[in-house]
């Protein structure tokens, strides 16, 4: 059993209109709002809580999924506020909702990987942060990951060199006292925090083999809707 957070607080400007009305976790597809795939999931996978980052329309998403009573989870909600916070400071607010270490991954993101294996990973890399990486070669989104010899090591989503053959696949592991160093509730990017462990030898890679599916713009909308539908005949 694990904690999971799920950041889900983005303003989700390139679905637009779609997202005009609706948060992008309650975008539908393949007949279902997108979180309800994210949990049936999680749930199937061991997850026993799980912690969303809400923000732009977040009430709706706390409206629809409730206590995760349904769906045999326990569903927490940390909401950013008036100001938003970034991935990274969302994750910091959400602190006392999690455990001593737990996942993160992307409200529009579905991950077919094996949680158990990453945990176990996480447990016996002796680092306190776990980044799953895609060889992906520029395929599904910019590579941003430079892994060699079985070794993450550097990871920068912001200005990706040549040599970037991976990419941050969207599944984390974190240890909870990496993010309680930052004081107050103050906005950071959780990629700048990535790339700054990485460039400390703080950032393990654990590469993964199965692409992800991801709902952040029309084109992965689109994949993601043909999977399910496959998934389900």
């Amino acid at each position: 059993m694990f904690s999971v957070a799920i950041l889900a607080g983005g303003l989700a400007t390139r679905l637009r209109p779609i997202t005009q009305t609706i948060p992008k976790a309650l975008v539908e597809v393949a007949g279902k709002p997108f979180i309800e795939h994210q949990l049936g999931y999680l749930r199937a996978q061991g997850a026993q809580h799980v912690v969303i980052c809400i923000g732009y329309l977040g009430e709706m998403i706390q409206d629809f999924i409730g206590t995760g009573e349904r769906f045999d989870l326990k569903v927490s909600y940390s909401p950013d506020g008036e100001t938003l916070l970034g991935t990274g400071g969302a994750l910091k607010k959400a602190l006392p909702w999690l455990g001593g270490y737990f996942f993160v991954l992307y409200g529009d993101s579905f991950l077919p990987v094996n949680f158990a294996g990453v945990q176990k990973a996480f447990v016996q890399c002796g680092q306190k942060a776990l980044m799953t990486v895609l060889k992906n070669g520029d395929r599904w989104d910019k590579s941003n990951v430079l892994f060699e010899g079985g070794r993450l090591v550097e990871y920068n989503k912001h200005t990706p060199r040549r040599e970037m053959a991976h990419i941050d696949y969207g599944l984390g592991v974190l240890a909870a006292e990496l993010l309680a160093q930052y004081s107050g509730e103050l906005p950071f990017d959780l990629a700048d925090f990535y790339h700054a462990l990485s460039l400390h030898g703080q950032l393990f890679g654990l590469e993964v083999h199965q692409r992800f599916y991801e709902i952040g713009s029309h084109t992965g909308l689109k994949e993601a809707e043909e999977y399910f539908l496959n998934m389900e005949k």
